[in-house]
């Protein structure tokens, strides 16, 4: 590579060297050209009578003294207002200093380095065009003075005081700065002096140079040294707190050593009492053998870590965590199955299946006195009990209760904790609420299993895979704990509205039990039995004589709420009681104005008796003014006919607390209708009816699904117009009714996400009605999967979907055959007033869905 060569100091062509014309106002025998080459300096400002160094590099600088040593070496120096790094006439301050070049040496790397000494303070008036460098016609400034002005002289006296405070205060300039400022006595040249030797910005030192006057120029200088005394003073401050914080550290260092080194006379830990207390814990716990050694472990590293240091309060939280977990603590067990039987009949109505697992587990309780793997997941709709079942079947065993709800986690660590390396590591949730229970066999629900998340963090329920095994969980080994915990005597109950979204690894771990939703008569039965007396007792209402006749609960549960469970039910009802609450509160309210005015007019009605002179009681002899009872509760203060004035909540109440009903009743026309039929469809808040429409239109060969349907339900439709195409004379469907005609099929409502594939009998069926027009029946509904031969599928949700039919006044349902044997298990109210037809292949329902 070619190194630059230094461009020749010679002067450029189209350079005005040639106007020589000396400058007006110039000091006693000097002649300086008019126009010069401008010098751009950064972050530097030079004042006359300043003898300063300049390293020079740019090409454009080179130039620019050239021409300066060609105009007797002469050249004006102004400082950048910008970081450009080839400026221009735009870059620099007009405002600067005409300097003469005393000494020029050529350094390595095409450098130059001047030295330069101020002449004369000065302005660009005018740029003059340069192909080499910046060129200006250049004005002396004369500066303002008047020496008698008493202003001025003041100035000066001040900012010489200033100047030499700051030089007293700065750790960086010796003193004999502040010696050279004394020693001169003309008040520009101490002004230039002190400006030069303010560490201050560039801007700041550059309006002493845009000021004409003495005085603007001491002025500035003054608010330049005021604003850098501040910052001194600021920095002493701060180095005094630096210097008091250190001497603090170092002290407390020092009685540390001491209190070490007495601690190591001693040997013992009498020196840290609270160590001593840690020590006892740890002793009390009862640790497992190998427990026990990796803890002394950790408490020999404890002892030998200062106090201050970050990681003795991580072994310190660490071996507490260890100290208060249960190692052999249990709670005996209640394995009365009578009482068991009790208690959860008490707390929940129905739910017969899961009742009868978990007498089933106490049964075994009591002959083996140690089953382990009982890992119980009670999948069913929102509000059918899932979560109090949980708690239930704590009490009725005895047992310590903790929920863990596990919906949205999506971190591995949640689960298996943090390792000790991280910052603010923590257990994982596990052994957290292992602490929180205090005993080896509590009962740990995880509530809302099937809402955990999956990302680039981990998997949550694979850390669970070990948690549920019954193969490994007696040896649990969490990231923060590291070591072996045994999980074996708990008692885990998982919760899960859809069990699909659960992994298939972790739901092979569990014992899936459903919850299906709850009939009309098991909410009534709830409701008087539970919510209601809950609910009285809330509102304080239990005192009255408050009580809801059955048509009311039943317009509660029909007009007001859609729902598998109960919960929706409970806030209505809710509601309903506080409107009573009110209507009672209004009614004392009313009995006490009247009261209160009965007396006022019996007090003025009684004749003015004769006064009495009355001995002065001593005040240590009077009553004392009695503290406000719970008599001034509003309640206690109702009469007994109020109490006992009894209170029913009819239909007609209940239409006038609640308004206008929330659930339009989906009512199933009966009328018979082409092209239409009804299906019924299961989701997570229960079963509901789903109606297909399909119309046949002349045009392209094409189909049509509307309804915001899923890709499963759309391949349904496909495989139910295939069979219906595949199958038109055996289904008495006229073949060119589907020939070259544009099908389509919609399910409303529209805005509402379906899918799943329990619709093909039903979209089959309007398939048929459509292309035949025939009228289908409009009090069947069905329900099934259909493949390309015809052959109705086994479907799921069997139990809401006849529930939605039921409500729907729908009379007949179709059923896949190898549904039949779900049938004899459903709730005897659920099947009540239903015709079950179960169906094998598509041939089979016709009868059934067309008349004749």
């Amino acid at each position: 590579m070619k190194k630059k060569q230094t461009p020749p100091l010679k002067a450029s062509a189209t350079s005005a060297s040639a106007s020589t014309a000396p400058l007006p106002n110039l000091p006693e025998g000097s002649s300086i050209p008019k126009v010069l080459s401008v010098l751009p300096l950064r972050d530097v400002v030079v004042y006359p009578h300043m003898i300063f160094p300049v390293l020079i590099g740019r090409e454009n600088s080179i130039h620019a003294v050239s021409e300066a040593l060609k105009r007797d070496k002469y050249i004006f120096l102004a400082a950048q207002s910008t970081d450009a790094i080839d400026p221009t006439k735009d870059d620099v301050f007009h405002a600067g200093t005409i300097a003469k070049i005393v000494q020029l040496v050529r350094l390595p790397n095409n450098l130059i380095k001047i030295l330069v000494d101020g002449v004369i303070q000065a302005r660009a008036v005018r740029f003059v065009p340069s192909e080499v460098c910046l060129e200006a016609e250049i004005e002396p400034v004369v500066v303002v003075t008047d020496d008698s002005n008493p202003e001025q002289q003041a100035m000066v006296r001040h900012a010489g005081e200033l100047f030499l405070e700051y030089v007293r205060a700065s750790r960086s300039m010796p003193p004999e700065i502040a010696t050279a400022f004394a020693n001169i006595q003309d008040p520009m040249r101490q002004l230039y002096y002190a400006s030069a030797n303010v560490e201050a910005e560039v801007e700041a030192k550059q309006k002493i140079l845009e000021r004409t006057s003495l005085r603007e120029q001491y002025f500035e200088l003054i608010a330049m040294l005021t604003a850098e005394i501040e910052v001194q003073k600021l920095e002493q401050d701060i180095d005094v707190k630096v210097q008091e914080s250190i001497q603090k550290t170092q002290k407390r260092f020092f009685i540390q050593e001491q209190i070490r080194a007495l601690q190591e006379e001693l040997e013992d830990d009498d020196a840290f009492p609270e160590l001593s207390k840690l020590r006892e814990q740890l002793d009390a716990a009862n640790l497992p053998e190998a427990a026990l050694q990796h803890a002394n472990e950790e408490f020999d590293k404890l002892k030998k870590t200062q106090p201050m240091s970050p990681e003795y309060g991580v072994l310190r939280n660490y071996l507490e965590l260890v100290a208060a977990l249960p190692w052999h603590t249990t709670t005996p067990d209640n394995l009365d199955i009578l009482h068991v039987r009790q208690i959860l009949d008490e707390d929940h109505f129905g739910l017969e299946q899961i009742k009868e697992r978990i007498l089933e587990y106490i049964a075994v309780l009591n002959l083996v006195r140690g089953v382990q793997g009982q890992v119980l997941c009670l999948s069913g709709p929102p509000g059918v009990g899932k979560t109090s079942l949980a708690r239930s079947i704590a009490r009725a065993l005895g047992r310590k209760f903790v929920r863990m709800s596990l919906g949205g986690v999506r971190d591995e660590a949640e689960i298996r904790g943090h390792r000790r390396t991280y910052i603010g590591s923590m257990p994982g949730r596990i052994i957290q609420s292992m602490k929180r229970a205090g005993t080896m066999n509590p009962v740990i629900l995880l509530d809302e299993v099937d809402k955990m998340v999956t990302d680039f963090r981990g998997d949550p329920s694979a850390a669970l895979l070990e948690v549920l095994d019954p193969e490994q969980h007696h040896a649990f080994n969490d990231h923060y704990l590291e070591m072996d915990y045994d999980l074996s005597k708990v008692l885990f109950i998982a919760t899960a509205n859809v069990k699909f979204d659960i992994p298939a690894p972790l739901l092979d771990r569990m014992e899936i039990i459903e919850l299906s939703s709850y009939v009309e008569y098991e909410k009534e039965q709830i409701a008087r039995k539970h919510l209601i007396p809950r609910q009285l007792e809330k509102h304080g209402l239990n005192g009255f004589a408050v009580r809801f006749d059955d048509e009311a609960v039943q317009e509660i549960i029909r007009g007001y709420t859609k729902e598998a469970g109960v919960r929706n039910l409970e806030r209505q009802i809710a509601s309903v009681i506080r409107k009573v609450a009110k209507t009672i509160v209004v009614e004392i309210a009313h009995e006490a104005h009247n009261q209160a005015l009965s007396k006022e007019k019996s007090v003025a009605e009684k004749p003015k008796r004769r006064k009495k002179v009355e001995t002065e009681v001593p005040s240590d002899q009077q009553p004392s003014p009695q503290a406000p009872s719970d008599q001034d509760h509003p309640q206690l203060f109702a009469s007994e006919a109020i109490r006992l004035k009894e209170r029913i909540i009819t239909r007609a109440l209940v239409a006038e607390f609640l308004k206008v009903p929330i659930n339009r009743k989906k009512e199933k026309e009966v009328s018979d209708k082409i092209g239409v039929v009804t299906g019924l469809a299961w989701t997570s808040m229960g079963g509901d009816i789903l109606p297909v429409e399909v119309t046949i239109m002349p045009g392209k060969d094409k189909l049509t699904l509307t309804g915001k349907l899923g890709d499963v339900m759309k391949e349904s439709a496909m495989a139910a117009l295939s069979f219906v195409r595949a199958n038109t004379a055996s289904l008495g469907v006229p073949a060119e009714s589907l020939t070259d005609k544009e099908i389509h099929i919609h399910v409303p409502e529209g805005a509402i996400p379906k899918d799943g594939p329990s619709a093909g009998i039903t979209m089959t069926m309007a398939l048929i009605s459509a292309a035949s027009g025939r009228a289908a029946r409009g009090d069947v509904a069905m329900t099934g999967e259909v493949t390309l031969r015809g052959n109705i599928l086994p479907i799921g949700g069997l139990n809401e979907k006849l529930l939605a039919a039921k409500q729907a006044g729908i009379k007949t349902v179709l059923i896949p055959k190898q549904n039949d044997a779900d049938v004899a298990e459903l709730n005897k109210q659920t099947t009540e007033g239903l015709e079950i037809v179960p169906v094998a292949h598509i041939s089979e329902a016709l009868g059934q869905v067309f008349r004749g």
